[in-house]
């Protein structure tokens, strides 16, 4: 994990850890309400029952939040959970109505909760690109370094 990624990892996962700790147990009446919300961002949502969902939605903020969190996972691998989950929440809070103004993306007073999930979204995908890009950069400067040696031998 470079050093750089720190605090957005801190800052994402405790986010992410608090939230799916706090959904542990929770109501069938309240996973009910959260999957049929879910399901306007991704309609897979709707096949799944509603205990497995309850169980299923902590695990995965647990997940993606410890995932963050801990250092020896790589930032790439989890940027990527990141970026997926929040995408989910965004197409989510884009296609709900009441969440956004007239023109679809500036949040009303009642998204606002939602609308947070586009900066997890740039987080994690800022994870994702900054491992790509960083690991061509290192190569490039690794090849040019070993030729300038063999120029020099």
């Amino acid at each position: 994990m470079k050093l750089s990624h720190l605090p957005i990892r801190l800052a994402a996962g405790a986010f992410f850890l608090n939230s799916g700790v706090s959904k542990l147990g929770m109501g069938e009446e309240q996973a009910a309400g959260m999957k049929q919300m879910g399901a306007a961002g991704v309609p897979l949502l709707e096949q799944v029952d509603d205990k497995t969902f309850a169980k299923a939605l902590p695990i995965g903020e647990i997940a993606i939040g410890g995932a963050l969190l801990v250092p020896f996972v790589p930032s790439f691998l989890a940027g990527a959970g990141l970026t997926a989950f929040s995408a989910g929440l965004v197409n989510m809070y884009l296609r709900t109505p009441g969440m956004t103004q007239e023109d679809g993306f500036r949040p009303t007073e009642q998204g606002i909760g939602l609308a947070k999930d586009v900066a997890f979204l740039g987080i994690g995908a800022t994870l994702v690109l900054d491992s790509l890009f960083g690991r061509k950069r290192r190569a490039k400067s690794k090849r040019r370094s070993r030729a300038k040696d063999v120029a020099e031998a």
